[in-house]
């Protein structure tokens, strides 16, 4: 492949990409707002069913609600996860990597139902045991693409860093985080992704998100609610994967 081909093709993939993310953020919202008036196609679907729609809470709250869920569990777990990361590329936390890597893997190695299972009794129902089984289960994404990505920056720029005289701090700040920051971003990317679909489960508890007409659906045996929270779930993940992908090429084509 030529460098000319090579650029032809990242310029359309670049192109494509302006033009997938607005329309599927338009079509996003246009059904979070809209749902109510895809009524008629709803009971064309599914004429066996009385209440084909969703009605015991808004599409708007429902959305609002999970995007909450997905915000703050996300901001601890990359807190948590990318302080853990530099902790242990640091000489001083280097021995604890093999500790840190193992406590963040239990996070995905106990299914969420289980960290809910766990919380309720110590958190109550609701918000809180699911921000806890959400934060655990995206932790690790973070903490391993932190490590590799500042185990991806040369020792030689390294040196040339020290040899300037920058200070520790100057160095991770202007250098180390700089060039690591694609590798990181992919790993919050993950983490992220990975919360939008299990925050769902937190409708098990109590907890207000697009799981809730899924579990009313799949309580009642109703498939239109459980194809309306899919259908917004899965859009949500995209916008948001996309969203990702544009922020990851911006570090690795500088803008």
């Amino acid at each position: 492949m030529t460098p000319a081909t090579s650029n032809r093709q990242g310029w359309r993939q670049r192109a494509s990409g302006r033009v997938v993310l607005p329309f599927m953020t338009l079509l996003l919202i246009a059904l979070t707002l809209g749902m109510a008036q895809l009524e008629p196609l709803f009971r064309a679907l599914f004429p066996d069913l009385g209440n084909p729609l969703y009605a015991r809470d808004s599409f708007l709250n429902l959305m609002l609600a999970h995007i909450g869920l997905v915000l703050v569990s996300s901001l601890i777990s990359v807190t948590v996860g990318i302080i853990a990361g530099l902790f242990v590329t640091r000489p001083a936390g280097r021995e604890f990597e093999p500790m840190v890597s193992s406590l963040a893997a239990i996070g995905q190695t106990f299914p969420p139902a289980a960290v809910l299972a766990i919380a309720v009794p110590l958190a109550g129902f609701g918000f809180a045991p699911t921000i806890i089984a959400l934060s655990l289960y995206g932790l690790l994404p973070v903490v391993q693409n932190t490590i590799a990505g500042l185990g991806t920056v040369p020792q030689a720029t390294l040196e040339a860093a020290r040899g300037n005289g920058m200070s520790r701090w100057q160095i991770l700040r202007r250098v180390e985080l700089p060039l690591a920051m694609r590798v990181i971003i992919a790993g919050i990317r993950v983490s992220v992704i990975i919360n939008i679909g299990t925050a769902t489960i937190g409708s098990t508890v109590g907890a207000k998100s697009l799981g809730t007409p899924l579990i009313a659906g799949l309580v009642g045996n109703n498939l239109a609610y459980v194809t309306q929270g899919a259908l917004l779930v899965g859009l949500l993940a995209i916008v948001t994967d996309l969203t990702f992908e544009r922020l990851e090429r911006r570090f690795s084509f500088g803008g």
